[in-house]
This record gives structure tokens, sequence and C-alpha cells, in this order.
């Protein structure tokens, strides 16, 4: 049975995306759900204007994205934090902070979630971080810490 996506369904499709799923599925899970729809003729050219906006605001994600990477990649964020005499910290730095210092620094919004950290950040010094602000653009973040006084 042919069906149109109306939102994203994990390991099937995206929205407005023309299926072919068993009968079974479509009537007693997708459609009934609210998931999908029956493929009709209008409702096929209704998922090709869903595809066209989905992929225009995508590219519009993706150049943000990408403006946002040149834009951080050049830069070193600086973070404070509780440090012993030797330079190890009373904790570790997170997310949050690196999003925090983003956002105080740079102006610019970082989502915690789309940063990588590879491992613990638990020391005086300079670190990178991975940020991933869309699946297709990865960048790195260079972070100062330095000792709070």
């Amino acid at each position: 049975m042919k069906v149109i996506l109306r939102t994203d369904v994990a390991k099937l499709g995206h929205k407005g995306d023309v299926l072919d799923v068993s009968d079974g599925y479509a009537r007693n899970y997708l459609v009934p759900k609210g998931l999908a729809l029956n493929a009709t003729a209008g409702a096929v050219r209704q998922a090709g204007d869903m595809q066209r906006a989905r992929q225009q605001r995508d590219e519009r994600e993706r150049d943000a994205a990408e403006l946002l990477a040149r834009k951080l990649s050049a830069a070193r964020l600086r973070v404070k934090a509780k440090a012993g005499i030797d330079g190890k910290l009373f904790g570790s730095i997170t997310a949050v902070d690196v999003a925090t210092a983003a956002e105080k620094q740079a102006n610019e919004v970082l989502d915690r979630r789309r940063i990588h950290i590879p491992d613990s950040i638990r020391s005086v010094g300079l670190h990178e971080v991975v940020v991933r602000p869309h699946p297709e653009v990865e960048f790195k973040l260079t972070i100062e810490v330095v000792a709070e006084t």
C-alpha cells in the first residue's frame, strides 16, 4: 500500500516521503496514529511540495551551520573554573559550560547536545571539543581553561 508520511518516522522515512508499506502496517498503525495518509494523486503532489520545503529548510540550516563553523572555528573561548595549585580542576568542564562561554564571548547560541567533549576536561590549558550544529557540518572548537582567581 502506498502512503505519504505526515511526520518523520524513525527507521522508515521523513515527512512527505511516498513509501510502499505493508497493508496491515498502514491500516493498523500509520494511518490511525496520524503518521501517514493514503497516497492519492493530489496527496502525492502535496507530498512533493512538502519535500521541496524540507529541502529548502535543510539548506538554510546547513548554510547557517557552516557560517557558525567558520566564525567559531577561528575563535578561542575562555572558560574559568576552580582549580588546585597543580592545575587540576575541582570537577570538570561540561558541554553546558562551553555553550555558556560561546553565548557570552561570541554571541552565538550553541545547543549543548551538539557539543561533544571527547575526553573529560579536568585540567587547566587548551582543549578541543567537537561541535556538530548540523548532521553534515562538524568543526573543532578550541577551549582555553583558566584557573579562577
